[in-house]
């Protein structure tokens, strides 16, 4: 049998899962700034992904960079929905928003 599609499939449920709540926590505690944290991982992971023989790993690296690219816009969009009052915002960095 082969598992590696549902390992993909798993892999790729969890990461994004995993992503949503760390744009939202990375929001929080670093503001707008941190976007830069999201490229630097997501080339990272394209590189790995490319230089990396096993398919499924190269497959799953995939995921984590464009997962990571994907993070970039959802900082913007995460602080302009903090903005709006849908999320808490960090009281250490009330300048940010005005």
């Amino acid at each position: 049998m082969n598992y590696s599609g549902i390992i993909i499939g798993l892999s790729t449920f969890i990461t994004i899962g995993a992503f949503h709540p760390l744009v939202i926590k990375a929001e929080y505690h670093f503001g707008r700034r941190c976007w830069w944290a999201f490229l630097l991982g997501g080339i990272v992971s394209a590189i790995l992904s490319m230089l990396c023989h096993d398919q499924t790993i190269s497959i799953m690296l995939g995921v984590i960079a464009f997962s990571s690219f994907w993070g970039i816009g959802e900082v913007f969009a995460q602080h302009n929905r903090v903005k709006k009052g849908w999320f808490p915002m960090n009281p250490k960095r009330r300048k940010d928003y005005e």
